[in-house]
């Protein structure tokens, strides 16, 4: 087992670290131009099938299951190409690398995330993210349910957990109470979402942006989580 640090940092990926709304505009602009509107809508019908079914985004297996549905439509192959080729680096939020290096000077940080085995990964070794973060990774299908797991890996008497979902970090919250720092960049579509934001209570740390992290002091963050069991 690990020894147990004072403080380790998660960090979510998609709209904390990585501008996934910018990403999933320019595949419906791509699905569009390749496949047609009711091509297009047919993805992304099945798209929302999955995530309803998995719990989470596969942009891969939804096109696998348009591809059954449409055996001879050739374009498959120029979405998967697409997804497989974009320049997930490019779509780093500003400050995001500078906020990891400052947080690895205070203890091991690590990406916390959910996800499918495949696109997923990809996605965070191509932004970068897996070797400036030494490979430390984790990607759950469901990641606030899995803190015992998270806990054997990298135990710790305090963690600070930064994610643009506040659901998902207010489930975390109650479980690791006052040990946990839950910070809210008000980023993406999720974060924006005044409906989501009004059913839950306020993270201990919310900021507009992720570079705003730079500016904010280690004693600050685990004060933060302290205060507000």
């Amino acid at each position: 087992m690990a020894s147990k640090s004072p403080v380790v940092f998660l960090l979510d990926v998609d709209n904390t670290l990585l501008d996934n709304d910018r990403i999933v505009r320019d595949l419906h602009e791509y699905t569009t131009e390749q496949f047609g509107e009711e091509g297009m809508r047919e993805y992304w019908s099945a798209f929302d099938a999955m995530r309803a079914e998995l719990g989470y985004v596969d942009y891969l297996g939804s096109l696998q299951r348009y591809r059954i549905k449409n055996p001879h439509d050739h374009r498959c192959l120029r979405i998967s190409s697409f997804l497989l080729e974009y320049p997930f680096k490019d779509r780093l939020y500003p400050g995001t690398l500078d906020v990891i290096k400052r947080f690895q000077g205070w203890g091991p940080t690590v990406i916390l995330t959910d996800g499918d085995v495949v696109l997923q990964p990809w996605k965070i070794h191509q932004a970068h993210l897996s070797i400036v973060l030494k490979r430390n990774v984790l990607i759950y299908i469901h990641k606030e349910l899995e803190l015992a797991n998270v806990e054997e890996i990298y135990p710790a008497d305090h963690y600070v957990m930064v994610d643009d979902k506040l659901k998902i970090l207010t489930a975390m919250k109650k479980v690791w109470g006052a040990r946990l720092t839950t910070v809210f960049p008000k980023q993406g579509h999720y974060a924006l979402d005044a409906a989501v934001v009004a059913s839950c209570p306020p993270a201990d740390v919310s900021i507009e942006h992720i570079g705003d992290l730079i500016g904010v002091e280690l004693e600050e963050l685990v004060a933060a989580g302290n205060s507000k069991p």
